[in-house]
């Protein structure tokens, strides 16, 4: 039985692709540039709201001034609004619930800015005991780089080898991958299931109770 499991947060846990896609328009539109179909969102999110802005921009308008300040709009927008068509994926709420009550810790590692993950997490998970709530930070490389996964892991030690990581894109594989956990790819999220394989995930899974049986 594993005695951690990590969630990646967007497309894993939260279906947040709406709210995401709204907030980089909004910012979009105020800045003069065209907006993006919601339907295009799934292929630029995963690698934090910088690199989401960078790829929304018109083609070589991605400057750091403009990116900084389309990530200002983002966030006035975002901060606002992110709770308007967001919701849990189907079966979340209680395979969080059988873990803790299995006594499996559970822990997020996300891309997304840290103030944003603890809103969500406060607002659609209150109930869980967490053992890290973790986003991107200042000065710290986002995933794939491993370090949120050592940063969990010092704040909950837990042998690698009792640790699952749950996730929907090939960022989230990788990111297993070098902290040497085992991973977990979702097909509910917002990559499709040849990018889990490409980047080689341990195990892929159809539902949340598959999960929970990984787990056990």
């Amino acid at each position: 039985m594993k005695k951690l499991v990590i969630f990646d947060l967007d497309g894993t846990l939260l279906n947040t692709i709406e709210d995401l896609g709204r907030a980089t328009n909004y910012a979009l539109e105020q800045c003069g540039y065209p907006a993006h179909p919601l339907s295009t969102y799934p292929g630029m999110v995963g690698n934090g709201v910088r690199k989401l802005i960078e790829r929304a921009l018109p083609s070589g308008l991605d400057t750091d001034e403009e990116v900084e300040r389309m990530r200002g709009l983002f966030k006035e927008y975002y901060e606002s609004h992110c709770t308007e068509h967001t919701a849990p994926y189907p079966g979340i709420p209680q395979l969080l619930e059988e873990l803790r009550a299995h006594d499996i810790k559970v822990a997020v590692a996300s891309n997304k800015y840290q103030a944003a993950v603890e809103r969500l997490i406060e607002y659609y998970f209150h109930d869980i005991e967490w053992a890290a709530v973790e986003g991107q930070k200042e000065g710290v490389p986002v995933k794939p780089d491993p370090s949120i996964v050592f940063e969990i892991l010092s704040k909950s030690p837990t042998p690698k080898a009792d640790v699952l990581y749950v996730g929907d894109s090939g960022v989230d594989m990788e990111t297993a991958r070098r902290a040497c956990v085992d991973s977990v790819g979702v097909t509910w999220g917002f990559r499709p299931m040849t990018e889990l394989k490409v980047y080689h995930a341990d195990n892929i899974v159809n539902t949340a109770d598959a999960i929970l049986e990984l787990a056990l």
